[in-house]
Formats: structure tokens, C-alpha cells, sequence
């Protein structure tokens, strides 16, 4: 499925079908394409909303969680979303979704995390991103998923060029540090929708002790493992988060209503 990206002012987003809303957002070297057999699967019968996160142009001093969320609520705003919605997230993604629900806990009806950041990380396997090293990226594109197939050239590619920039490397060295940085163990008590985490059991960025940590501290969680799976399942197993999704998102809905 090809994404149809649409523009309004600075924002550039994907908005797919009509309904109740699931806003997704994308990880640190994430893309809009990420979640392209979600919204495939879900936009006949739901609105799907991605936001293209601003990682490589926003300004240098905002580059930081708290600048993604910042964000994240002035598009939410531009687009004249008001109504709460169901916001999955993945890897930084998560983090970000995770600030936004405790800053914003009226908008936010569900929560789905998936090898998110906000804990614990291994970014880049411990590393950050070397100019003009392509084997180097290549390694740590590879260390995202369980099957190194996954990272295809096209791929690699992609990162390679965002890493061969001064000015985006900056930003991504920030964002890091600032996800590093920003723990929210203390604050997750206060997160009382239904949240489902769904987790590579081969996942070696946010390995599943952080899963389990997670689970022990957000008070409506439920945690679902995929096997052969590393740090973002909606793209290495498609069809089996989609069938996780699916299925909280149905058993959710009665409680969500009342």
C-alpha cells in the first residue's frame, strides 16, 4: 500500500479512513512508511493519523522529547482533533506517546507501545551514528530486527543519508540523550487507560525485561511477546501485531464507550 501524505502549513501526515482515531508514531529513524500494514489493515474501519515527527529539521534546542510532544499537540491542534484517540507508538514513538498521555490524559483513550523508549534504550546498539560510515550503519540497521534481511539496501540506504548530514546527526545525537535522559518510571502510575504492550522477544534495543518493567508499572497494561521479532514488530511480524492490535482494540471498546 502506498501512503498518500498530506501537507497543512509546516505538518506533513498520512490521515486514512474514517471513525475512531488511532494516531501512530514513529521511532527515531522511523518513517511514516513504517506503519504501512497498519494502516492498511485498519483504515476501513478506523481514522489513521501519522504524523511525520520533525527529528532531522526541528531546531537544535528543541530537539528533545519534550520538543516531539510539543509537536505532536500543535498538530493535533492544526488538524482540529479534538476527540480522544487510541495512540500507539513505537520505539522513541512511545516515548513521545507516553509524555503526551500523562500531559494530555482526556485525549487519550487507549495506549499501545511497542519497543518503546522511556525506561531503558540500547540506541544504535550503545552507539551513535558515524558520518560517512555505511558498513557501520548498515550493522545497526540490521540490530533492529531478528532477521538482518529485514534491513534491506533501500533501507540502509536511507539512514545512511540522514547520518551523512552534520545537522541531522546533531539532532539525532539530542533526541537520544534527551530519551536517555527523560525516564518516566515515577511518573507511569498515573497512566490509567487500557495500554497493551507488544514486544519482540528478540527486541536487543529495549530487550523484554523492559517490556516486563512496563507492564509491573503502568496499572492497565497487558503484554503480548512475538518471537523472531526484534525492536519494531509492526514491520518484522505485520500480521501478528495487527491480530494483537485487532483483538485489544475489540475487547477494549465496550469500556472505552461508557
Amino acid at each position: 500500500m502506498e501512503l498518500q501524505i498530506k501537507e497543512k502549513n509546516e505538518f506533513q501526515y498520512v490521515d486514512e479512513g474514517t471513525g475512531e482515531v488511532l494516531l501512530l508514531l514513529h521511532g527515531l529513524f522511523g518513517a511514516l512508511s513504517n506503519w504501512e500494514d497498519v494502516v492498511e489493515e485498519f483504515s476501513p474501519r478506523y481514522r489513521v493519523i501519522i504524523p511525520l515527527l520533525p527529528i532531522y529539521e526541528m531546531p537544535l534546542l528543541k530537539a528533545g522529547v519534550p520538543g516531539l510532544v510539543s509537536f505532536v499537540e500543535d498538530f493535533l491542534a492544526e488538524i482540529g482533533l479534538t476527540q480522544p484517540c487510541t495512540l500507539l507508538g513505537n520505539s522513541l514513538g512511545g516515548h513521545i506517546a507516553l509524555v503526551y498521555t500523562l500531559q494530555n490524559p482526556k485525549r487519550v483513550s487507549r495506549l499501545i507501545l511497542t519497543g518503546s523508549s522511556g525506561l531503558f534504550e540500547d540506541g544504535m546498539g550503545g552507539s551513535f551514528p558515524k558520518r560517512g560510515n555505511y558498513g557501520f550503519v548498515q550493522e545497526r540497521v540490521a540490530y533492529t530486527f531478528y532477521d538482518p534481511a529485514v534491513a534491506t539496501r533501500e533501507l540502509v540506504d536511507e539512514v545512511f543519508n540522514v547520518t551523512n548530514s552534520n545537522a541531522k546527526c546533531l539532532r539525532i545525537i539530542s533526541i537520544a540523550r534527551s530519551a536517555q535522559r527523560h525516564n518516566l518510571a515515577k511518573d507511569l502510575h498515573r497512566i490509567t487507560v487500557p495500554a497493551l504492550l507488544v514486544w519482540g522477544l528478540n527486541d536487543t534495543i529495549t530487550p523484554p525485561v523492559v517490556a516486563h518493567e512496563f507492564h509491573r508499572l503502568l496499572p492497565a497494561a497487558e503484554l503480548r511477546f512475538l518471537d523472531h521479532c526484534g525492536h519494531a514488530p509492526m514491520m518484522e511480524r505485520p500480521r501478528e501485531f495487527n491480530q494483537l492490535l485487532l483483538g485489544f482494540l475489540e475487547h477494549t471498546s465496550t469500556a472505552i464507550a461508557r
